[in-house]
Formats: C-alpha cells, structure tokens, sequence
C-alpha cells in the first residue's frame, strides 16, 4: 500500500561541516489504486441500488374522435350541464347550461360544494322526471393562463365529489371574452 524509498548510502559533504551527521530523507508514496477501485465500486452500488422516481400520470379516458353516425353521441339536457372554466391566479368561472350563461367566480376550496349541490339539483331533476340519473354533466375548459396543477387540481375534484361525467373541453373565442379581467 505504501512504501518507503531509501536512498543510496552516500552521505552529503554539507552535513559535515556543521559537525553532525544530517539524517536521510525518506521519500514515501502512497499507492491510491485500492481507494480509487473502493470510490468506483461505492458509486457503482449506489447507482445500481437506487431506485428512480417513478413518473406519476394520470389515467383519462378519452372518447374516440371518429364518431360516424349522430345518433351515437349523447345528447346533453341543459338543466345538467355545468361548464367550469380555469383561470389565471388559481380563479374557477364556472355557469350553468348552455344558452345565456351567467359566469360566476369561485376558487378551489369552494368549487367542491358547487359541484355537490349542483349534482344534488340534478340528480333531484332527474329524479322527478324519471330520465336516467346519471348527474350533473361537466365540462372542464382549462385557458391558456390555467396551470397544469390547476386542471389536476379539478380532476382530483370530480373523483371526490363522484362526478361521473365529465369531458376536458378546449375553451371557445365566445367564453374567453365573456371572462372578467
């Protein structure tokens, strides 16, 4: 590992003059191939032992966008249709069916109760009319200011509230200047 080289036994003339004899000097060097084989076996079991993040994705269905006959998509009543779009600043627009929409403002801890009663109005509707209670049909329209959190965010909000139906939508030029500033 380590080793001492001695030199020859000559001695120097300048040792002498001072009356003494001067001591040899030892040279050492030291063999740094067993604690550079040590590093790479240590970096080695480390990256072989580690496990990596394992990336978190999201499982949506999406519709097939071949639909050939009219007759096979669904026909949505306005009375369950509610529309959600995703703002700026963590802000939720959201309105009630289809025509003549009044756009009202929440945020994220408020949007859950809107959704429950609103999903409890339907299903009452529905209900009373005898159709199929499915619930309240929403439609999530995140804009172009929206963050991805933001859309997960709302996601998360649909599994928890039990919202069966539901459809991520690209926003439309009309609702776009129909949001306040």
């Amino acid at each position: 590992m380590a080793e001492l080289q001695e030199g020859g036994d000559v001695q120097s003339h300048r040792g002498k003059k001072r009356g003494g004899v001067r001591a040899k000097k030892l040279s050492t060097r030291i063999d740094m191939t067993p604690m550079v084989d040590l590093g790479f076996l240590l970096v080695t079991f480390f990256i072989l032992t580690t496990t990596m993040q394992k990336p978190k994705a999201m499982q949506v269905v999406m519709p097939e966008k071949d639909v050939k006959d009219s007759t096979q998509m669904s026909k949505v009543r306005e009375s369950e249709a509610m529309t959600i779009l995703l703002g700026s600043n963590d802000r939720v627009f959201f309105y009630y069916g289809i025509q003549d929409p009044k756009i009202e403002v929440t945020n994220y801890k408020k949007i859950r109760d809107t959704l429950i009663a609103h999903n409890k109005t339907v299903m009452d509707l529905q209900r009373a009319n005898g159709w199929d209670q499915k619930g309240v049909i929403v439609l999530i329209k995140p804009t172009d200011d929206s963050k991805y959190q933001n859309l997960v965010d709302m996601l998360d909000e649909m599994k928890v509230t039990e919202i069966k139906s539901y459809a991520i939508v690209d926003v439309s030029p009309e609702e776009l200047a129909m949001l306040p500033k």
